[in-house]
């Protein structure tokens, strides 16, 4: 008999070594691969489907996530392939019998966006997006691939240089059988291993880490289709509550509308709580959906798109890490219902937090202590995003308020809730607490800019040309921390001199012992762009400033000195100090690569800004 580690011919298997394994293909999975593989990471994604996504899944993109996408360049080609939602409409029984038009009101109620709005596009085509960027970095997904084994050696996770994790693959035919044992296996050595595997996860299986909740008892369909019917709100985002039971509406890509369904589940859920498909179809799916939408009409379609029915659960994984090593994201750690439209988002934001870690762990820039705030960040938000899913699922699911129920859900208080969460559905309001990378102290000094969220837009001008920009096109997702030194007016010579005395503390000059500022102690300039983007924002006005008496050490690139001032044609920009609550002694604002604030610094404040960073990054 051959041995574990052999083949069906008994020969040994192939072997690798990795930085990172990712295992699942799916939004989160791509996100982690596509944002460590631009990071110059080796990392190896497998999928244990033989095909990507063609159609369903997921398929909304909120504000936050749109912000990401164009912080690694993908926003185009996602804006262009998908549909926007501006509007959500409402509707309720009507006194007539039915339902009517109740309120229209903006989909996405927060407007600190450049985005204020969801886009919409099947799973399948978003990923479509990470699968052809990732190609031409050279990486592909390995598919069809199970895990068969995964191993931790406990001695070498402290060892930066070790590859602690062994993974044992296997390379299935096209069909089904993950145990096809005339395909070959293969050993991964990894030093981290991501699970973006799904809600049945593996990897978390094989850690034995439990996922806690329940699941309720709401029932839903959901059917893809290009609909004929004289609902006139069938292209706006739609809540609909009857007496028959509640329906949303998404319009998608091109003339197709996604319908989420509620079912009374009873004849469909078999003895073990689950869905039975055998029992239930697109058009029992769509027959429900004509009794909700009455009195309007929806007519069969020629064909589906996709179907599926879901009971809904709201859970969280006890852990999402198991020494630091292995990983799990996305829905392998957290599930709730999708009418909220984070799921996909979720998941996605879940990788985007952690692959920065990794990458500076990896690169040696940053100590493995720096990992464990993934878990700290992710955890308590799926816990927040199960609190809300609780209360928002209740909501949409419960009997609407009418003459015969009174104790059923008002549109005001629907639309209430709607609107109060409209900061953690759009991503927009997410807030990471105090911890090793979060630092409040210096809150006061942008008391408009919360510590721990990310940084809003803000237009702005380049300094050497005055051309409008806005802010988050210096957010760019390279890993690199921004340090926006918000100089203050550089016309005022005492200020200028604060400016130049900041600018020295970036002169590297490598001793023996440690500086007084963390950032001289690095090798070279050179190295110290790898970890940091500074961008100078000067209160001066445009018509006076000159963007190279601006201390070179604080910029790399002429492009990158702005101005907070108003725009030529005099309709945008200039309160950049002001929105930010900065004033006029400067600040300098810490901002992550993914984004979020991680604290703020007086201008005079080097050795704040070198206590921060010594407590988790390395001087290369």
């Amino acid at each position: 008999m051959p041995g574990k580690d052999s083949d069906i011919n008994g020969s040994k298997p192939a072997s690798e070594a990795v930085d990172v394994l990712v295992v699942g293909a799916g939004p989160a999975g791509l996100m982690a691969a596509f944002a460590l593989a631009r990071a110059g990471i080796n990392v190896k994604i497998i999928d244990k489907r033989p095909v990507k996504v063609a159609a369903g899944q997921a398929d909304g993109i909120q504000p936050r996530t749109l912000e990401v996408f164009k912080s690694f360049g993908l926003s185009d080609r996602l804006m262009k392939e998908g549909t926007q939602l501006h509007v959500a409409a409402f509707y309720n029984p009507s006194k007539g019998g039915g339902i009517e038009l109740t309120d229209r009101v903006p989909d996405v109620t927060a407007q600190d966006t450049n985005f204020p709005f969801e886009v919409t596009l099947h799973q399948g085509a978003i990923e479509a997006i990470f699968h052809d960027n990732m190609r031409d970095m050279g990486v592909e997904v390995s598919r069809p691939v199970v895990p068969l084994s995964i191993e931790v050696d406990e001695r070498r996770v402290e060892d930066p240089e070790a590859y602690p994790v062994r993974v044992v693959l296997r390379h299935v035919g096209s069909g089904d059988d993950d145990e096809d044992n005339g395909r070959e296996t293969e050993i991964v050595n990894a030093k981290y291993v991501l699970g973006a595997d799904g809600a049945h996860s593996w990897v978390r299986k094989n850690l034995n880490i439990a996922m806690e909740g329940e699941q309720t008892q709401y029932v839903w369909g959901v059917v893809d289709l290009v609909p004929d019917t004289d609902l006139p709100d069938i292209r706006n985002k739609c809540a609909i509550h009857s007496d028959n039971g509640s329906c949303m509406i998404i319009p998608r890509e091109g003339d197709k509308v996604r319908l989420y369904i509620q079912l009374d589940g009873k004849d469909i859920i078999d003895g073990h709580g689950r869905v039975d498909k055998t029992k239930a179809g697109p058009d029992m799916i769509l027959d429900v959906a004509r009794k909700t939408l009455h009195p309007f009409t929806i007519r069969t379609p020629e064909s589906y798109d996709w179907w599926t029915i879901y009971i809904i659960g709201q859970r969280v994984a006890e852990r999402f890490s198991f020494h630091d090593r292995v990983f799990i994201a996305g829905d392998a750690c957290h599930t709730h219902s999708p009418k909220a439209g984070q799921g996909m988002n979720a998941s996605m934001h879940d990788s985007y937090n952690l692959a920065w870690k990794l990458a500076h762990v990896l690169r040696g820039t940053a100590r493995r202590s720096l990992l464990r705030t993934y878990e700290l960040e992710r955890r308590q938000y799926a816990q927040d995003l199960i609190s809300f899913d609780k209360k928002f699922a209740k909501l949409f699911s419960g009997k609407p308020y009418s003459e015969l129920n009174l104790d059923g859900v008002s549109h005001a208080e629907f639309l209430k809730a709607f609107q109060t969460f409209g900061g953690f559905t759009s991503g927009l309001g997410v807030q990471y607490a105090d911890s090793d990378i979060i630092s409040l102290r210096y809150q006061h000094l942008a008391k408009n800019v919360p510590i721990g969220r990310r940084l809003p837009p803000q237009p702005l001008l380049r300094a050497a040309d005055s051309r409008p920009v806005d802010l988050h096109d210096f957010l760019v997702s390279d890993t690199r921390f921004k340090l926006l030194v918000f100089t203050g007016d550089t016309r005022n010579p005492e200020q200028m001199a604060k400016v130049g005395v900041f600018a020295k503390a970036f002169i590297t000059t490598p001793k023996p012992e440690p500086s007084s500022s963390f950032f001289a102690e690095f090798s070279s300039s050179a190295a110290l762009r790898k970890v940091f983007d500074i961008i100078p924002i000067s209160s001066e006005k445009k018509r006076t400033i000159k963007y190279n008496a601006i201390p070179k050490l604080l910029w790399e690139h002429w492009s990158k000195v702005l101005v907070d001032d108003v725009e030529m044609s005099g309709r945008r920009g200039g309160r950049a100090y002001e929105a930010f609550g900065i004033d006029a002694a400067g600040a300098v604002i810490v901002v992550r690569p993914d984004g979020y604030v991680a604290t703020i610094a007086p201008l005079d404040g080097i050795s704040v800004l070198s206590s921060y960073f010594r407590a988790f990054i390395k001087p290369i």
